[in-house]
């Protein structure tokens, strides 16, 4: 399964120059292939966000993951496990979303990003750097 971090989740949606050429590949494959995927908490950065005023959906976000949801996009909740391994994260940030997503990712996904914070991150994590 390839788990998108939220800012990709959001990039692919915009067609956003950031994304790499290997990145879009990957996220059309994913739709076709019903292995695309995002953790639950991604959903939640996305509602702060618009609520922040720092992103602009354009509708409501409600209705924004309804429709990747309908597109193909498999939504991970955040259990048990995936919040002690969060906490297991040695030498890894505080911030808690990406200590989900990354939690989530160990769960044997692979984690597409450009997070520079989890790309040069020491752990074990399968990682693909969203820009390529």
């Amino acid at each position: 399964m390839i788990l998108l971090d939220t800012h990709v989740v959001l990039w692919s949606r915009i067609a956003d120059h950031r994304i790499g050429p290997r990145c879009r590949r990957l996220v059309e494959q994913g739709l076709r292939g019903a292995t695309l995927a995002a953790s639950a908490i991604s959903f939640w950065e996305v509602a702060m966000l618009q609520e922040k005023g720092r992103i602009d959906l354009t509708r409501d976000v409600r209705a924004w993951r309804t429709r990747l949801l309908q597109d193909g996009l498999i939504e991970i909740p955040v259990d048990g496990d995936i919040a002690i391994r969060a906490n297991e994260l040695t030498g890894f940030h505080a911030d808690p979303a990406d200590r989900l997503i990354v939690a989530t990712a160990l769960g044997g996904h692979t984690l597409v990003t450009a997070d520079v914070r989890i790309l040069s991150w020491t752990g074990r994590l399968r990682r693909v750097d969203a820009r390529r």
